[in-house]
């Protein structure tokens, strides 16, 4: 009899607290809607606030953390939209939208000329979703960027190895002349 009382008295507790997760869940959606509207319109950290308060409402809420990524990136905080959009990749079953995380991922790091991890991201994205043309694009562009970054690095490290060299024998120049100058000045004392 005192298990039936129990389970009764915690039914109207489980339903309230369905019926309170349910309303959480549209308020968050509502929030997400008027978060769209204003990126629609350009006003990017109204925008992030939007997604910020449904994200209080519903944490997990995937659409939610996606679009604070894609907010966070029109503000040019690529690093901030990067941990959204790896919080959406690890967390979401559907491939596609894992593959258009990642692929935002590599735009964020290509922006910030971290071409290694754009492209990784890319191929990561890739992975997901091969048919996408814009990410193959994309990675070839960074792969290409990647290779003149490198280069370019390789050319300043021979650069300053040319550099050292010449200071080096500028110096031992300039230490021989020291040096005959000496020898002529002990030469003229004798």
């Amino acid at each position: 009899m005192k298990k039936i009382l129990f389970i009764l008295f915690l039914l109207p507790l489980s339903i309230f607290a369905q019926q309170d997760k349910a309303a959480l869940e549209e308020e968050a959606r509502q929030l997400v809607r008027e978060g769209n509207e204003l990126y629609n319109q350009l006003k990017f950290a109204d925008t992030e606030v939007k997604y910020k308060k449904a994200l209080e409402k519903n944490p997990e809420y995937e659409i939610a953390n996606y679009n604070l990524g894609n907010a966070l990136s029109q503000q040019n905080r690529n690093k901030e939209a990067v941990k959204q959009y790896e919080l959406v990749a690890k967390t979401t079953k559907d491939k596609f939208t894992r593959a258009s995380s990642m692929h935002n991922i590599g735009n964020a790091h290509y922006q910030d000329k971290d071409y290694q991890k754009a492209v990784e991201s890319y191929k990561h994205s890739l992975r997901a979703n091969p048919k996408d043309d814009e990410t193959r694009y994309n990675l070839a562009l960074a792969q290409e960027m990647l290779k003149n970054q490198q280069e370019n690095e390789d050319k300043n490290i021979d650069n300053k190895d040319n550099k050292d060299d010449k200071d080096n024998k500028d110096d031992k120049k300039d230490k021989d002349k020291e040096k005959d100058k000496k020898d002529d000045k002990k030469d003229g004392d004798d």
